[in-house]
């Protein structure tokens, strides 16, 4: 089998349409028919065109990783998330027949090579995220130390990354619960104890939840 066409998509010039005796068969991004020696011309045994389009599903779906990744930083079990993913078959209808086909996921051997390409190329660092994760909380939601720990450790970062990041943290328990009761009292007026409910699934006491609010401790 040969190789007959290489020529840019319509839609993304960063990647190109290969076709094989006339007829098209895969797509590969741009760099990767560099690295891969394509010509026109050129033969293929079966064997090979199968691996080609390995790498093809590997070139897709390691930029499609990578902008996961850019929205912003990610921890590696998130990603590991977000592959398995794609590993599972799809459905899709056909608006014109009204006919459901199912399309394989991908191999699950490209999505570790993915996961480890991104590893190597620093996208992905789990101490990097959970700082990224303690200041976003911290600056714009506000979060007792204890949900932290549970979000975090729910993302698969280790325990002793979290208990390092969280001795290096400036803030206390009592300065985040200041922070939310001002920014969502109002929405909780006339009725305290939904209020106080709220503050308490954000990981607070409720001991420290009537002090805050200007009760009194139990203790």
């Amino acid at each position: 089998m040969k190789i007959t066409d290489i020529s840019l998509q319509t839609r993304d010039n960063n990647r190109v349409n290969v076709s094989v005796d006339g007829k098209y068969r895969f797509s590969l991004d741009v760099f990767q028919v560099g690295e891969l020696g394509l010509k026109v011309g050129r033969e293929y045994t079966d064997d090979e065109l199968t691996a080609l389009e390995d790498e093809s599903q590997f070139g897709k779906l390691y930029a499609r990783a990578m902008e996961y990744c850019l929205m912003r930083p990610r921890s590696v079990k998130e990603l590991r998330d977000y592959l398995w993913r794609k590993t599972r078959p799809t459905k899709k209808r056909s608006p014109k027949t009204g006919k459901i086909t199912e399309r394989p996921g991908v191999k699950p051997e490209i999505t570790e090579r993915v996961l480890a390409r991104l590893i190597e190329k620093q996208y992905l660092d789990d101490e990097k995220f959970a700082r990224f994760w303690l200041e976003h909380r911290f600056m714009q939601k506000g979060t007792s130390v204890r949900r932290l720990k549970l979000e975090l450790a729910q993302k698969g970062i280790d325990r002793e990354t979290i208990e390092q990041l969280i001795s290096e943290n400036i803030r206390s328990d009592d300065e985040e619960l200041q922070k939310i009761i001002a920014k969502k009292r109002h929405k909780y007026a006339g009725d305290q104890q939904k209020f106080m409910a709220y503050l308490a699934r954000q990981g607070f006491s409720y001991d420290d939840i009537r002090v805050a609010l200007g009760g009194k401790s139990d203790e």
